[in-house]
């Protein structure tokens, strides 16, 4: 058997919540998060949801059960959005969190969430699955290189926000 990948519903925000805030504190980052149950509900869309603009889907992978663990949670996520590249004149996704619980890693479910994006890439006649990840963490990097994906070493990332935000958007 597999593990089971399903789009997350509404009841399925506390988990969400609980893996950013996990994922925040691997990145020693917990204090910048500012998730909360409701701003979730209000942002992220849902397996039953119909597409819109802007919308934002979370993949939520669960083990197969077993005798010891008849009803397993899940033990990781992939938090994407849908892209566009003018260059490619096609759609793709935008890999925004992927995590897999510490004591879960090394199964396989990573690679798992990561299949099931190309194969979402794919389904909608994309052309490419991209994402971040922090220069010093080295597994991470190394996991995702073992699955193809290469660096874009002349591309740097860059971000408006906070008060820079609202100063540039300052009268509009």
């Amino acid at each position: 058997m597999a593990p089971k990948i399903h789009l997350a519903t509404e009841e399925d925000v506390p988990i969400i919540l609980q893996f950013i805030k996990e994922l925040a504190t691997y990145e020693k980052a917990l204090d910048e998060v500012e998730a909360t149950e409701t701003s979730l509900k209000e942002t992220l869309s849902f397996a039953n949801d119909p597409p819109k603009r802007g919308s934002v889907y979370t993949a939520l992978i669960t083990p197969d059960p077993t005798p010891e663990t008849p009803n397993p949670k899940p033990v990781g996520m992939a938090l994407y959005f849908f892209n566009y590249s003018t260059w490619r004149s096609a759609p793709g996704i935008y890999l925004e969190d992927l995590y897999v619980q510490p004591e879960a890693r090394g199964n396989g479910y990573g690679f798992s969430l990561l299949k099931f994006l190309a194969w979402q890439v794919l389904e909608i006649k994309g052309r490419r699955l991209e994402w971040s990840v922090l220069k010093w963490n080295e597994p991470s990097i190394k996991f995702y290189e073992s699955v193809g994906a290469k660096g874009m070493d002349g591309w740097l990332k860059m971000m408006v926000d906070g008060e820079a935000l609202e100063k540039l958007a300052e009268g509009v």
